[in-house]
């Protein structure tokens, strides 16, 4: 069984937010060091491991990678 996770990931340089499909449905903020902090919840190992599949394919410099489970509240609701 999958498990969602909520994850952080930072790399250095810009993106619009055209590319949060591209990565996931994650979140992009761009911050003024020069660097983005993509962040959400993602369904399972297999799907982060495919959003930095996407982020080494483009030649990103990786900074940091966070993921914790995610809790109740980050869900989406039963069909």
């Amino acid at each position: 069984m999958a498990t969602p996770m909520r994850c952080q990931v930072r790399v250095k340089g810009h993106f619009s937010g055209q590319w949060a499909d591209w990565f996931g449905g994650l979140k992009i903020e761009n911050l003024p060091s020069g660097e983005a902090v993509l962040s959400g919840l993602l369904s399972d190992q297999a799907v982060l491991l495919g959003v930095l599949k996407r982020m080494h394919e483009l030649g990103l410099v990786l900074i940091s990678v966070s993921c914790v489970q995610a809790g109740w509240g980050d869900m989406p609701p039963a069909p």
